[in-house]
């Protein structure tokens, strides 16, 4: 078994053109050196793959961030399919805060109408995938004579791509354009 190791090794050697070369020393005795990668070429091969490994890494987190954009996107329809729920049952869009009946300012919340048996639109107001502190805005607007229910609403997202094509020409608050862009559905 041995010296079936021995010679599948001295065939490698011998394929990856290993030259054995003779060296005396100062003693003068001779013994067998074999040829390898110098210093400058191990340190090329290794610079070559750090730079491939970056560009690799580099363009692994920009396919987080889309991904995570997708899921913020994807969040703010369910929550838009709710709204349009409540305004099918009440005849307009709930106001934002925490009290019952309103539309939860709190990721994981429940949305209802405040009812004694309350009609559920959404269980849990969903939180946005980064896990920081990043939330999804409900803005209302064009509030009924006694400002109770709203005719329209906006639901902001922060995206983190900047070069995302749904994201707004001007950014809305609270996304500051610089490390964050704002993704805005309003109404059908």
């Amino acid at each position: 078994m041995k010296i079936i190791f021995i010679n599948v090794i001295l065939n490698l050697f011998q394929d990856l053109n290993i030259k054995e070369t003779r060296c005396r020393n100062k003693f003068g005795m001779t013994r067998g050196i074999t040829s390898g990668f110098t210093l400058i070429e191990l340190l090329v091969a290794i610079g070559i793959i750090g730079i491939l490994a970056s560009f690799l890494l580099a363009n692994f987190v920009g396919v987080r961030q889309r991904a995570r954009d997708g899921v913020r996107k994807s969040d703010l329809r369910q929550i838009q399919s709710a709204l349009e729920l409540y305004r099918s049952d009440k005849g307009g869009y709930p106001t934002s805060g925490s009290s019952s009946g309103n539309f939860p300012t709190v990721c994981g919340s429940q949305f209802d109408d405040g009812a004694s048996t309350p009609a559920i639109y959404m269980k849990k107001i969903p939180c946005d995938p980064s896990g920081g502190t990043a939330i999804y805005t409900y803005i209302p607007s064009n509030p009924n004579s006694d400002n109770t229910l709203y005719a329209s609403y906006s639901l902001v997202a922060c995206l983190e791509n900047k070069n995302d094509s749904q994201k707004d020409a001007v950014n809305v608050s609270p996304c500051d354009g610089t490390n964050n862009f704002s993704y805005t559905l309003t109404n059908p």
